[in-house]
């Protein structure tokens, strides 16, 4: 087993009955090449096998310098799961994952090689972005956008801050809010922004995907339909755009990154149509059309350029296209 240095970093898993898959997430986590290594494995009150699969990981594997703490959080959300891995974790660096996803052997080795250059060079970093490779129903894959620019949008657009993709140092994810435990979904999705908020020292790892997130189904955490959940992801969004309304971003920023969202507002109305409930697009579509109009005041430029370019991308959306996002990111 290669050692990377001493610095130890902690591995955070929240389950959910998830016995059947949760053991090549597990393999995945000895795999890694890094030592000394921390994994807080956080049962959900499971009502499967999934804790006596978690202490059985524990017996087999733990060691000297690969530590296993096996705990349980009764509060039936990830984020609280996840919140009481924290409370577990030790590790100066920390990755929140997911239970149904796996990580390539180098992946926090490749972490602690940008920790320590950037040491090295006298930028000490707060959060390091990753790449990563999701995986579909149909057994196809695709690289997700990764972007090193303008990271607020990329986030917003492409949830470039999704709980796999990003370590994030112990001290400074300590000084925020943690995740918030309310939320049944999209909760990596308001914590990445509160993260970016925090203003915090961010750096790339850019070599190839090191991380793969399972789109796959039913064997998804993530799910593959959105209508069932009709309302909390409208509620989610409305967070995050109070957030960025009691920032301290300069206002050309706010109103930048409030227009994006109520982009997002209408990717969702599409999805909804996607999925065949027009009674769910419709007033969500028309919703997020005129919160946008309303940020362009009547203007000439909402009346011949946002506006209709807007209608089109509802209609992209809804068939299926894809693209549409980099239009996004100009347009508002």
């Amino acid at each position: 087993m290669l050692h990377s240095g001493i610095m130890e970093v902690s591995v955070i898993i929240p389950v959910y009955n998830r016995a059947a898959v949760v053991g090549a997430t597990l393999d995945s986590v000895l795999a890694q090449t890094h030592r000394p290594l921390q994994v807080v494995l956080v049962d959900n009150y499971s009502t499967d096998d999934t804790l006596h699969t978690l202490e059985q990981f524990k017996l087999d594997h733990e060691s000297e310098d690969f530590k296993v703490v096996v705990t349980r959080e009764e509060h039936h959300t990830a984020g609280a799961a996840r919140n009481r891995g924290f409370e577990h974790a030790t590790g100066e660096w920390i990755l929140f994952f997911d239970s149904d996803d796996q990580m390539a052997e180098g992946l926090v080795a490749s972490y602690v090689r940008v920790i320590e250059k950037a040491r090295e060079k006298g930028k000490p970093l707060d959060l390091i972005s990753v790449r990563s490779t999701l995986v579909f129903p149909d057994g196809s894959s695709r690289e997700a956008p990764f972007h090193r620019n303008d990271l607020f949008a990329n986030h917003i657009l492409h949830g470039q801050l999704a709980t796999q993709r990003y370590a994030v140092r112990r001290d400074f994810f300590a000084a925020t809010d943690g995740w918030n435990i309310d939320l049944p979904g999209w909760n990596d999705w308001e914590l990445g922004l509160r993260l970016l908020l925090a203003a915090p020292q961010v750096s790339f790892d850019r070599s190839k995907s090191r991380v793969t997130i399972n789109h796959n189904g039913n064997d998804s955490i993530t799910g593959t339909e959105f209508h069932s959940r009709q309302g909390q992801w409208e509620y989610v969004i409305d967070i995050m755009i109070n957030e960025i309304r009691c920032s301290k971003l300069k206002p050309e920023y706010k109103l930048r990154f409030e227009r994006l969202l109520e982009y997002r507002r209408m990717v969702l109305a599409a999805q909804y149509q996607r999925e065949n409930y027009p009674d769910l697009a419709k007033p969500l579509c028309q919703q997020a059309y005129r919160a946008l109009q309303e940020t362009y005041h009547g203007s000439r430029r909402w009346r011949w350029i946002v506006g209709p370019i807007t209608r089109r991308l509802f209609t992209r959306i809804a068939s299926g296209k894809r693209g549409s996002a980099r239009i996004a990111r100009i347009l508002y």
